[in-house]
């Protein structure tokens, strides 16, 4: 049976974002931490060894692949910083084509530093995010 690499730690978001060289990232780490707090109302937590997430929902897709993930997440990365978004999200592109300097795939959002972007765009993208990944998962966790 599939095991996700990716699951929810008891491992510290401070002292996680404490590890980042780079002080810049670390700043926007921190600045991140709260706007996600603030856009969420989740507390974070890590998940796996890299992302710091903010509640969580269960997925079942039809294969029976099941799992849980977060409803938002980041990452601060070396290269740099991940935003997780719902894949789903048709209205994403719209928001994205406000957000500022990015680079995009289907369920990351890629930016340098969050002085390149627009935070309230980023704050809509979440709420917007997190809504469609609820409906689509009613059942919560």
């Amino acid at each position: 049976m599939y095991e996700p690499k990716t699951k929810e730690t008891d491992h510290s978001v401070i002292e996680f974002i404490e590890q980042i060289e780079n002080m810049k990232k670390r700043e926007d780490a921190y600045r991140l931490l709260d706007i996600f707090t603030e856009t969420t109302g989740f507390e974070a937590k890590m998940w796996g060894p890299s992302i710091i997430g903010f509640g969580s929902y269960h997925y079942k897709y039809a294969t029976g692949h099941e799992g849980d993930a977060p409803l938002a997440g980041f990452s601060p990365r070396k290269a740099k910083i991940s935003l997780y978004f719902e894949p789903g999200d048709t209205g994403r592109e719209e928001l994205l084509a406000r957000l500022g300097k990015h680079t995009s795939a289907k369920s990351c959002v890629y930016v340098n530093k969050l002085a390149d972007i627009d935070v309230e765009v980023l704050k809509l993208l979440i709420k917007q995010s997190m809504t469609i990944t609820q409906e689509m998962y009613p059942e919560g966790r």
